[in-house]
């Protein structure tokens, strides 16, 4: 349960159209750079990376929006949860840490390519930040450490690199024929060759149980050829809880994969070896068209994730990152009956949604 909600923070971080990118360090408070510790920060400095500065104010709006939207679904109690010795709270301030650097960072990336914000995008910034921070109380505003600046400032940065991805993705080209991305679906009977120990370690079979399967496996395949009903041996003899898959290329084992894109519909395959086991596949439908469509647009993302990544790697090594490890050690979050907001991202959202 912990682990998948800690796998939402990033997508709770990218809510309100920032920039949907993959790259490594996500929750490394290094980001990348190398990190000098150093004094003569100014008051309230989090940390600075060249000439781009980030304080107190903008980290505490990241917290804050995060905490209470997780707080609003479940409960203040979530925050005593942790997972391998780290506190739920202590990952949201690394993924807000990596991911309020990755937007400064991307700023800088904009004076490189003479990338600016059009006056009308301007003036969408600061209507913004005018409706988020016209829905702040006084304890909040008080709290966070926030002015209208602070969050127009914040926005600007989120328009700022949104632009920068565009930027670096132009080239990309949008176009992907069916082949490329045809997604096929396939049902199967699993005859695991593995078992879990009490550790859920997995634990090969010996020879000899190996062999057991694979008999089994071809009495399964044997009965599957005869016309057995598929759906009925499934429920009999797979162990695998899912007995139906769809997926495109590049996706699955190479084994499973090259055994089911040689099918044709309502064929069934030899027995098939992977990891897992042995499988015997049917194909229910060489071609799904709303899933060859839906995985263009994976292929697509990947790419432009894959460009932008490689552009922004390369400019980040570049850099150096300099953290007030004191004052970033003692941040946390607000607890306060008043400190109800959560709106940042989605104000964002609504001006500079897609």
């Amino acid at each position: 349960m912990m682990v998948k909600i800690w796998r939402k923070l990033a997508g709770i971080m990218l809510a309100a159209g920032m920039i949907c990118v993959s790259m490594t360090g996500c929750g490394d408070k290094n980001i990348g750079t190398k990190v000098v510790l150093t004094t003569g920060f100014e008051k309230d400095e989090v940390f600075r990376i060249e000439t781009s500065t980030c304080f107190l104010p903008e980290i505490m709006v990241y917290l804050t929006n995060i905490q209470n939207r997780y707080e609003s679904v479940y409960g203040t109690e979530i925050w005593n949860t942790n997972v391998d010795g780290v506190t739920l709270e202590q990952n949201v301030k690394d993924i807000a840490l990596a991911q309020i650097a990755r937007i400064k960072t991307m700023n800088l990336m904009a004076g490189r390519y003479e990338v600016e914000l059009s006056d009308e995008e301007q003036a969408q910034v600061e209507n913004a930040a005018n409706a988020y921070y016209s829905s702040l109380n006084a304890t909040e505003i008080e709290k966070m450490g926030v002015s209208e600046k602070t969050i127009s400032k914040l926005y600007t940065e989120f328009a700022l690199a949104e632009k920068v991805y565009q930027y670096t993705i132009k080239d990309i080209n949008p176009e992907i024929s069916d082949d490329e991305a045809r997604t096929i679906t396939v049902q199967h009977i699993l005859i695991k060759t593995y078992a879990l120990d009490g550790t859920g370690k997995k634990i090969e079979y010996t020879e000899q149980a190996k062999k057991n399967a694979y008999d089994e496996a071809c009495e399964v395949l044997e009965l599957a050829r005869e016309g057995e009903d598929f759906d009925e041996l499934i429920r009999r003899y797979s162990e695998d809880e899912q007995a139906t898959y769809s997926f495109g290329k590049g996706e699955m084992e190479e084994a499973f994969e090259t055994a089911a894109f040689n099918l044709g519909k309502d064929e069934i395959s030899d027995i098939v070896e992977t990891e897992f086991g042995y499988h015997i596949i049917k194909c229910l439908n060489t071609f799904n068209k709303d899933e060859t469509d839906a995985n263009k647009i994976k292929i697509v993302d990947q790419r432009r994730a894959e460009a932008f990544g490689q552009e922004y790697d390369a400019y980040v090594a570049t850099l150096t990152r300099n953290l007030n490890e004191e004052l970033w050690d003692g941040v946390g979050f607000i607890h306060d009956e008043e400190v109800q907001t959560m709106s940042f991202f989605d104000v964002y959202a609504d001006y500079f949604g897609k």
